[in-house]
């Protein structure tokens, strides 16, 4: 199991426009920008993430550790941060370009979506999230809003977003800090217990349930309210928009979202289960069910802040790029063009606090508002 992560080298860059042709802004933050720009040696695009470097002021070891986490992983459905340049009094990512969108708007676009399309999306997530599980690294801040489209095919599979929360399980410590997006947040985080990778295996089942219905298996305006449903894993599968989904899916989703981190399925054993790895998933179309629902629950303007994904899409389309980067050359390296969720800082950066707000840390004893 790893320890401590050694991290890549800064390059230094008397300019980074020396380099890199920047096209258009993509996304703001208070300290950073997220800009799509083009390689002048090879041609290839990428969204650079433009950070001021006072914005980084008392945070350096932290943000060298977010930064050596990303440059570890090497996942073909994780983002990719390819290269870090520091030049004057910014320091610069370069993070693989993903250009087909986010998942709500790609689900709600659909005509056509079944459980089968869903149990596709969560194995590839499931996949990707036992790959850092194994490199001991738990990622803290698992939801839809995390998840976004490679390509504009309709083949195109998915890909995890935004490491700011990431954290690398140490031999011997525990964590404990209380952090996430709450209506994903495990119970065990918010009772204040110390807790493990099991985190990520709830917020994966929560993913699953909305990808079903369309709508949180936990919500309150109140946040004291939200949590206390959460603490006691108090969901349902209501009628009639979960009358038409099979009982494996809710057998899968149960065994996610089990209060008990010590009986919850790791990503692991939910791999093996039959509604992801056997054929019991329904080709049953659940489209205008869901899709209403997403549209009524996750509004714009909470999925989407400082950088919008669907701006990339526009951006591609219009410098004529064609609706595929696959077969480009381009390898799977680490990061990726980014859509923050809600309350979150743009997707993909590394450092959470240098976005639009901190990032969605959240205090049991004193809840933030959604």
């Amino acid at each position: 199991m790893p320890g401590a992560v050694e991290g890549p080298r800064w390059k230094q860059a008397e300019d980074i426009t020396d380099i890199y042709n920047f096209r258009d802004v993509l996304g703001t933050g208070a300290f950073s920008e997220v800009i799509l720009a083009e390689d002048k040696r090879t041609q290839k695009l990428v969204a650079i993430k433009c950070i001021a470097k006072k914005a980084l002021e008392g945070k350096e070891g932290s943000m060298e550790n977010e930064i050596a986490v990303l440059h570890k992983i090497k996942h073909p459905n994780i983002v990719a941060l390819d290269d870090i340049y520091e030049s004057g009094g910014h320091l610069y990512l370069i993070m693989q370009l993903v250009s087909g969108g986010e998942l709500f708007d790609r689900i709600v676009e659909k005509g056509f979506y079944t459980e089968r399309d869903a149990s596709r999306l969560i194995f590839q997530v499931l996949d990707a999230v036992k790959y850092l599980h194994d490199l001991g690294i738990v990622h803290r801040d698992l939801k839809p809003e995390n998840l976004l489209y490679y390509s504009l095919d309709e083949d195109s599979k998915i890909m995890i977003s935004d490491f700011g929360l990431s954290k690398m399980e140490d031999p011997g410590s525990v964590l404990s800090t209380a952090c996430g997006t709450p209506g994903y947040v495990a119970p065990e985080v918010l009772a204040q217990k110390p807790y493990s990778k099991a985190v990520d295996c709830w917020s994966i089942g929560v993913i699953a349930y909305i990808l079903l219905c369309g709508y949180p298996p936990f919500y309150d305006e109140n946040d004291a309210k939200l949590f206390e449903q959460i603490l006691k894993a108090e969901y349902e599968f209501d009628s009639p928009y979960w009358d038409d989904i099979s009982d494996s899916a809710k057998d899968f989703i149960r065994h996610l979202m089990e209060k008990d981190p010590e009986k919850r399925f790791t990503c692991e054993q939910a791999l093996q289960h039959p509604w992801i790895a056997g054929d019991t998933a329904l080709d049953k179309n659940i489209h205008q069910s869901v899709s209403e629902q997403i549209k009524k629950n996750f509004a714009k303007s909470k999925w989407k802040q400082a950088f919008n994904a669907t701006a990339v899409v526009r951006h591609m389309r219009k410098l004529q790029l064609g609706t595929s980067q696959e077969g480009q050359g381009q390898t799977a390296s680490h990061g990726e063009l980014l859509t923050p969720a809600a309350g979150g800082p743009a997707a993909g950066c590394c450092c959470r606090d240098c976005c639009v707000e901190p990032g969605p840390e959240l205090s049991p004893t004193l809840p933030r508002q959604l």
